[in-house]
């Protein structure tokens, strides 16, 4: 963050693992490109960011977690598993400074995702540490958290290991580093909502020469503008598939602002232990939230909500702590429609849906909602009950029909 620009609203689309790696790759909204449940895939002939590069002289790597689909759609060079296989990114920037070749590399980390097993937590102490306050404080909270950052350390040495590969090789001066973080954490209020925790992410830009050291923008980025970002960069021009739009103007201290608005969705049919069905869309301005939940009437449940951190907040609740009791509610029971001072209230605590004070704001966000679930050819519930043929298991099925008919893929 010393050597590059630190942005303070970075946002991806979606609060899942899957769709929100299909959002950075294509710069394609999820519902568009057809990757927005969990475990998902886009479209046939979706392009990616690997499509647009290569034309342009560039090779293009990927290490570590893919978690995406069909392999046409991504055709990176691929090395690592979960994690970035550094030996292999080591040798692709030997046969690039040999060579004279640009690349892009995506050192792709699992982490911080659960279980939280790496790092080391002895280095924070569970009972000093500061917990959000939409948390309840419970012991099992506060032993998870201390894995939680730990993990967090992990991820920021595998920064460190990369950035020292680039040192290595004496192109520091020479490359572009993006750091994003992903979705928020699976505790609960993050990952699998549409609440800031969930959707925003950590980003810091290092472009020596380009990017001012030590600067921090408030300009409203989405995941979706990173890839068209990397083209501008690299000499090219995005095509007009691509939904986000290049901050490249923003890196380079042209300008401080990017987007007015910026959107969320959360599917959770098909994902593990979600409710069957249960859709929820965002758009946020600088200074307000807007969030419809299709069926209030359903229970919101995930993975978070069967966690040990969760249930050590039920039983506090049952014990007569009424926090605990109101915060459990508030996660599993949404209203319609929530709308939020996001400035003044920056956890969404004070739902202002009803407040006739804020009507004309919430309706003007309403609309650049529906806007663009419109473009995105999003219609809302059906597109949820859809979600299955959008998951992984349905392409598997089609390929397979697609060999017993064929013979080959």
């Amino acid at each position: 963050a010393k050597q590059g620009m630190r942005f303070t609203h970075c946002f991806q689309q979606a609060p899942m693992c899957s769709p929100t790696r299909h959002a950075i790759y294509t710069g394609i909204y999820p519902v568009k490109s057809g990757a927005y449940p969990n475990h998902t895939f886009v479209k046939d002939g979706t392009k990616s960011v690997a499509h647009y590069l290569k034309p342009l002289g560039y090779r293009v790597h990927l290490s570590g977690k893919t978690h995406i689909g069909p392999k046409s759609s991504f055709p990176f060079e691929y090395s690592g598993k979960k994690n970035p296989d550094f030996k292999a990114i080591d040798q692709l920037l030997i046969e690039s400074s040999r060579d004279g070749t640009p690349f892009c590399i995506f050192a792709c980390s699992n982490e911080p995702h659960g279980p939280w097993n790496k790092g080391d937590a002895s280095q924070y102490d569970s009972s000093t540490i500061t917990l959000p306050p939409y948390f309840v404080d419970t012991k099992e909270t506060r032993e998870n958290m201390v894995d939680y950052l730990a993990e967090i350390t992990y991820f920021d040495g595998q920064v460190g290991e990369l950035l020292t590969l680039l040192d290595k090789h004496g192109i520091a001066g020479n490359t572009m580093v993006v750091v994003v973080s992903e979705q928020g954490s699976s505790f609960p209020f993050g990952k699998w909502t549409c609440y800031d925790t969930g959707l925003q992410s950590a980003c810091i830009v290092r472009w020596p020469g380009q990017v001012k050291a030590g600067s921090v923008t408030d300009a409203m980025v989405e995941y979706v503008d990173i890839a068209p970002t990397f083209i501008n960069a690299a000499g090219g021009t995005p095509e007009a598939a691509i939904d986000g739009r290049s901050f490249v103007s923003v890196l380079t201290g042209e300008t401080d602002t990017h987007k007015r608005f910026v959107f969320g969705e959360m599917t959770t049919r098909g994902i593990n232990k979600g409710s069957p069905y249960f859709g929820i869309r965002s758009v946020r301005s600088e200074e307000y939230k807007y969030i419809v939940n299709f069926t209030p009437e359903v229970t919101f449940q995930n993975a978070c909500t069967t966690s040990i951190i969760f249930n050590s907040w039920r039983k506090k609740a049952l014990a007569g702590d009424n926090e605990a009791a109101e915060k459990i509610s508030r996660y599993e029971n949404r209203p319609a429609e929530e709308f939020y001072a996001i400035q003044e209230d920056p956890y969404e605590w004070h739902n202002l849906a009803n407040d006739p004070n804020y009507a004309m704001q919430k309706a003007k966000l309403k609309q650049e909602l529906l806007s663009w679930m419109e473009e995105c050819g999003d219609k809302g519930q059906q597109t949820e009950l859809e979600a299955l043929e959008h998951q992984g298991r349905k392409r598997q099925s089609k390929d397979t029909v697609r060999v017993e008919k064929t013979g080959k893929l």
